[in-house]
Parts: structure tokens; C-alpha cells; sequence
């Protein structure tokens, strides 16, 4: 089989290394020329720009596009000229799944197929695989399968599901076609919203971890700050790199996410190579608009979001607001 690649990054490279591993014939092309190069070295067929993407793909052409959710409708509205009736565009990125629906009705009026996959394996994907979730027409998600099978991380040593027998499903083997267009983006939208909850959940305890000698160090008197009601509650000095290694085995809470933790905390403590400013890249926003429009209640995942946002300084004037009336109803003046 054939596929074309737009998009050789962080994912789009491993993942065109992954197919080419498969037997899958990738035809390549990125803005940056080494990008290219570098593939075409790896076995790929490299691509001048988009017209000579599209010579040099068989008909049907099947497209994956892995490149930012922004910058897609400008290049699907470069390739439909280039395309014909039958073609299949992929978008592998983390679009919005409204706008796959409306996406797909434009490509309608080409006789263009669309195909919505949320991608799931980040860095990793290349060695581990990526978890795919899938949405579009059912005969042209069949007939790119091979591609799905390739990209996907198979059974591994994970051990099936009690009840589970037979054949393995495609869900067992980490991919999943999850209903008409939109719906693979609707899935991996609510897997970031989880995603973005359960980071959440281990930075605020390992961060409490962290602050468990507060009884030990020395505390301001005075009516700006809440006194510490037992100093000798507080007196442990826990190594929070060693207790993400020990969640690790046999911890109800140890996971994927969980090992990524212990790694950079295993190769700086204090995390002093960061600044805390987390960035959300749409996912997270997107699930709490959906949920609204639903009427369905995620406390947790909004407030991983809100988080997110403070992490940036976009509390910063809200909190002069909080200090701005405390001083004006009670003369408090803030502590530095």
C-alpha cells in the first residue's frame, strides 16, 4: 500500500518510519527540505511540494495529514485542486471535530473522502505505537486498514479483558473506528480533557508531597498569615522522585503518565529546568464546550483546564482584584 505524508515533525517523521517498517510505500513532504531528507534516507520517496506529492501517489491517493489543527483548511484548500474524485485526505492532528464535519461537506462537493483520526502516542509512537481513534465513511476506513494496523500498537503483553474472546478486536489491537466523520476527533477531544485531569491529579500530590516538612520551616506571625495549626504534623521529608518510582509497581494509580513522571523527576528533582507554564493546545477547551452544550457535568476536567490558564498568568488580574479588596476593607497590604 501507498500513503502520502504532509507533516514530518515530531509525529509525522516517527510515523512515516513506523509504516515504512510495515512494508507501506511513504511518499513525503514537509516545509523544511532536511525533514524530507532525512525520511528519504529512512526509504521514503521524497516530494518537491504538494504537486509533486500528488504525481507521485497512485490513484486512489490516500493523504495523512499530521500538521497543527490551524494550518489544515488552508492546505486541504491547496491539494482539492490537485486531487480527484475518490482521493481520501487523513487529518492525524488534533482538529476540532466540528470542524471535520464541515470539513467533509466541503470535500463533498469534490467527490473527496475525509477521514478524522485522533492520534494518541506522542515522541513514543515509533517504538510503542499510537493509539488511534477513528472517524469516517465505513468503506474507506476499511480500505485504509493496512495503514491503521501498521501505525497501531498491537496486542503487546497487555493481557485481554475478562470476557474477551476470539479473534482480537481492532480496539485490542489500539486502534478503533469510532463512528462517521467527526467522531475519531470527538474521542481523542475527551481523551486530551482526561489526559489534561489526570496530570492535573499528579502534580497537585506529588506538590503536596513536597510540602509535607512545612512544619519545619519558619512561619511569619502575623494576621496576613494562617497559622499553622500542629507544626509536628508536618515534620516528613519525603523524596517525591522515589515515591513516583514506588506508584510505579503495583500502585493502583501507576501508569503510562506515571513513569513519564518519575523519568524527568529521576533526571532533575526540582524540576528547575521548567517554569510551570502549561500550555493547552484546544483539546481541553474543546471537551468542556461540548459538555456544556450536552448538559454533562466534568468538574474535574474544567478545573484541570482553569489551571492551565493560571499556570500562564491569566489569573494575574484577578488575583490584584482579590488584593485590591482586601486592602480596601481591611487595610491588609500584601505580604512579598
Amino acid at each position: 500500500m501507498q500513503l502520502g505524508i504532509v507533516g514530518l515533525g515530531r509525529m509525522g517523521a516517527n510515523m512515516a518510519r513506523r509504516l515504512m517498517q510495515a512494508g507501506i510505500e511513504c511518499v513525503v513532504y514537509d516545509h523544511n527540505a532536511a525533514n524530507i531528507e532525512a525520511l528519504q534516507e529512512a526509504g521514503a520517496t521524497g516530494a518537491l511540494d504538494l504537486a509533486d506529492l500528488v504525481r507521485k501517489l497512485q490513484e486512489p491517493r490516500h493523504i495523512w495529514m499530521m500538521i497543527p489543527a490551524a494550518y489544515v483548511d488552508g492546505l486541504i484548500e491547496d491539494l482539492i485542486p490537485l486531487l480527484a474524485p475518490g482521493d481520501t485526505l487523513i487529518d492525524g492532528g488534533n482538529s476540532y471535530y466540528k470542524d471535520d464535519l464541515a470539513r467533509a461537506a466541503r470535500l463533498v462537493e469534490s467527490g473527496i473522502h475525509y477521514v478524522d483520526v485522533g492520534t494518541s502516542g506522542g515522541v513514543w509512537g515509533l517504538e510503542r505505537g499510537y493509539c488511534l481513534m477513528i472517524g469516517g465513511e465505513d468503506k474507506v476506513v476499511e480500505a485504509l486498514d493496512p495503514v491503521f494496523a501498521a501505525l497501531a500498537p498491537g496486542m503487546g503483553d497487555i493481557p485481554r479483558t475478562t470476557g474477551r474472546q476470539g479473534e482480537p478486536s481492532q480496539a485490542e489491537q489500539g486502534y478503533l473506528h469510532c463512528g462517521p466523520t467527526g467522531a475519531g476527533h470527538f474521542v481523542k477531544m475527551v481523551h486530551n480533557g482526561i489526559e489534561y485531569a489526570i496530570m492535573a491529579a499528579y502534580a497537585e500530590g506529588m506538590n503536596l508531597l513536597r510540602h509535607a516538612n512545612i512544619g519545619g520551616a519558619a512561619r511569619d506571625l502575623d494576621a496576613e498569615t494562617a497559622p499553622l495549626r500542629d507544626p509536628r504534623d508536618f515534620q516528613f521529608d519525603i523524596d517525591v522522585p522515589q515515591v513516583a518510582e514506588v506508584w510505579r509497581r503495583g500502585s493502583v494509580i501507576g501508569s503510562w503518565l506515571l513513569d513519564l513522571t518519575a523519568n524527568a523527576l529521576s533526571k532533575n528533582p526540582q524540576l528547575d529546568n521548567f517554569s510551570g507554564r502549561v500550555s493547552d493546545s484546544g483539546e481541553g477547551r474543546w471537551t468542556n464546550i461540548a459538555a456544556i452544550e450536552a448538559g454533562v457535568p466534568v468538574h474535574v476536567l474544567s478545573a484541570a483546564l482553569f489551571d492551565r490558564f493560571s499556570s500562564r498568568g491569566e489569573a494575574d488580574f484577578a488575583n490584584k482584584i482579590l488584593s485590591a479588596m482586601r486592602y480596601e476593607f481591611g487595610g491588609h497590604h500584601e505580604k512579598v
